[in-house]
């Protein structure tokens, strides 16, 4: 199957993305269509070109760019798109509100409840809707993207929440517009009485009000869609930047971009791999828990496999690198963790269904409303205002917002924990779950070992735990927190401390003790551990 992932630009609501969808889905060659309204790409699987799928997008009125069949975005690029799009949607509800707190002064404020103003204003009606009209007017300007959205949409013939937003503000300035000239001209005729009544009508605040609470609404959204890309970018910022190849005998650290098959590179305790490989030389023990989830580090040695993105904690190695960038195994969790977030569940396929008529039937609703209103001699101000309230309540689509997010918020969070969903449909059918069969105890831990029993051989156990924590004190490796955190005591010196692969060993009380697995202790003793488990 050709599977391609493709970048469109344009979309603001569910409705947009359902129109893509349906433009793109109608193209011979098309056997799969997606759309995710929340990261703004497309996957389409199918024989159709490139080119051919972009033109569809266009002729549906949005933008569209092929990225390729596997596209790997760099740790920090979804939170810097993310934070770009909050400062910008913050800059505009800054000022958008500190315009419309002194426009619902004057509307509100003075005119229903006689708040102060200045004489010369208070009592000149034409003044008063002159300055609620450019107030409203400077709102309307910094949210112009609605407007210039909306339009678009109404000349493609395919209106969307843009639209009902543009058309439910723009109703409301229209009218509020000509009851300013008609206030200008009872005013000229000291008709002050008639004045002052039209000025309650104006609906200037209603205008300003609408675009200002929509931004609100998008920053709201920008801020969750910043939290659910959270734990595919803390999956991607587990892959270092860096690596130490060994060129001629020399360490060389070059960007992990210039890491190819076949190189040998080096690891330090502490460090991440920086790809797929075999260990070429030395040893040590990895935190592989962003991979398997188990707490234990493994001990690894010459022909060991190891995977990118696991840390080494003890230890030193030389690593032969096998598969690199894409082919790795944490990128190909990454990939699956950003598929799911943007397939879609079988709720949402009918969401979007719902979608594509939604804007329509509002247009339709909020005419009808209108033309009952007016039939009823409920005037024309009376009318437009309940003609706009169904336009305004139905601009955020929640139907087709709510299940994308929640599916970027499911699959982000399992991830964040270790669990993984192959898709949406997998997703769903989660929440059905009545019973949960586990492989393991360890599954339901807390990932961290502790003592529960000491069976020595010959001796005191309490000399023995004293002995045991006084040679792991040292170490760093989780079993060995778990034996000194366990004793209580006074710890003794400890001389010519070494950490090995499978165990450590000390001068300890003028002797030499081990500590270890019983690998470890056969190979550097003549103790016979075959009765235990290895």
């Amino acid at each position: 199957m050709n599977e391609r992932i493709f970048e469109v630009e344009g979309m603001t609501c569910a409705a947009c993305s359902a129109r893509v969808e349906s433009a793109v889905s109608r193209l011979a060659g098309v056997d799969l269509c997606e759309v995710n309204l929340l990261l703004n790409q497309m996957k389409v699987s199918g024989a159709a070109t490139d080119a051919e799928i972009v033109a569809a997008v266009e002729r549906a009125g949005y933008f569209a760019k092929a990225e390729g069949k596997k596209r790997e975005l760099r740790p920090d690029e979804g939170a810097i798109k993310c934070d770009k799009e909050k400062k910008t949607l913050k800059i505009r509800l800054i000022s958008s509100t500190l315009i419309l707190l002194l426009l619902m002064y004057i509307s509100m404020g003075h005119i229903m409840w006689s708040f102060p103003l200045p004489s010369a204003l208070a009592v000149n009606p034409t003044s008063l809707a002159l300055i609620e009209l450019v107030l409203s007017l400077s709102v309307l300007l910094i949210n112009r993207r609605f407007f210039i959205s909306g339009v678009r949409a109404v000349f493609r013939l395919s209106p969307n929440m843009d639209t009902l937003v543009a058309l439910g503000s723009s109703v409301s300035f229209i009218y509020s517009f000509v009851l300013t000239f008609m206030i200008s001209d009872a005013v000229l005729k000291s008709d002050i009485t008639l004045a002052h009544n039209l000025l309650h009508g104006l609906y200037f605040e209603s205008a300003a009000m609408i675009p200002a609470l929509i931004t609100l609404g998008k920053l709201l959204e920008a801020h969750a869609k910043g939290k659910t890309t959270g734990a595919i970018n803390e999956l991607m910022s587990l892959v270092p930047k860096t690596v130490t190849l060994i060129k001629d005998g020399k360490e060389v650290t070059v960007p992990i971009s210039e890491l190819k098959v076949g190189d040998i590179f080096a690891v330090r305790r502490g460090e991440r791999v920086a790809a797929d490989g075999v260990i070429v030389d030395g040893s040590g023990s990895f935190d592989e828990a962003c991979l398997s989830g188990e707490s234990i580090p493994a001990d690894k040695g010459i022909g060991d496999r190891v995977f990118e993105a696991t840390s080494l904690t003890s230890g030193f190695i030389k690593v032969r690198a096998e598969l690199v960038g894409e082919d790795t195994v944490i990128s190909e969790i990454i990939r699956t963790v950003k598929e799911a977030s943007g397939s879609k569940a079988p709720v949402a396929k009918v969401a979007d269904k719902v979608a594509g008529i939604f804007v329509p039937f509002v247009l339709f609703v909020s005419l009808v409303t209108f033309v009952v209103w007016i039939s009823l001699s409920q005037g024309v101000g009376f009318a437009i205002e309940r003609a706009v309230s169904v336009l305004v309540i139905s601009c955020p689509c929640a139907l087709g917002l709510a299940t994308p997010v929640a599916i970027m918020v499911g699959t982000g969070v399992g991830a964040k924990f270790g669990v993984l969903y192959k898709n949406a449909s997998a997703l769903e059918a989660a929440g059905k779950i009545t019973a949960v069969a586990l492989d393991k105890t360890g599954t339901i831990t807390e990932g961290k070992p502790v003592v529960s029993d000491i069976i020595p051989d010959s001796c005191d156990k309490d000399y023995l735990l004293s002995l045991a924590a006084s040679l792991e004190a040292e170490s760093e490796h989780p079993l060995a927190r778990a034996i000194v955190e366990h004793y209580q005591g006074e710890l003794y010196e400890c001389r010519d401390f070494t950490a090995s692969l499978g165990g450590v060993e000390a001068e300890l009380l003028g002797e030499r003790i081990f500590g270890g697995n019983p690998a470890f202790i056969e190979k550097r003793t003549d103790i016979l551990l075959d009765g235990i488990t290895k």
